[in-house]
């Protein structure tokens, strides 16, 4: 009698741990799904804007976050100044930049 009690006791705990998993898989299986569709793609847009912006050089056309294009004309650690008209210059951080436009874009000013 004391073996067969003691057995039951055993397979109740395993039981009881299996549950635990089956309760944390949704979770689990949640999480994943954000790291796929929303945290990874973001971190990829991230990393190719950095390395867009330290490849920035004079003479290229841009757009900025605020809707200005123009055309760089000096370039700085963390700055750089952008002429937007014929003897107009605007100095802006180079993370506002947030889109390379093709040669030619703009119009001789």
């Amino acid at each position: 009698m004391f073996i067969s009690s003691a057995f039951a006791q055993a397979a109740d705990g395993a039981q009881q741990e299996g549950n635990l998993l089956m309760s944390l898989a949704p979770m689990i299986l949640i999480f994943v799904v954000f790291w796929f569709l929303l945290i990874r793609p973001q971190q990829k847009k991230v990393k190719e804007h950095r390395s867009m912006v330290l490849a920035l050089q004079k003479g290229e056309e841009v757009a900025t976050a605020g809707g200005m294009i123009g055309r760089i004309i000096q370039i700085e650690e963390s700055t750089l100044t952008l002429e937007i008209a014929r003897d107009t210059e605007v100095l802006m951080q180079r993370s506002a930049v947030t889109q390379l436009l093709p040669k030619g874009t703009i119009k001789d000013f």
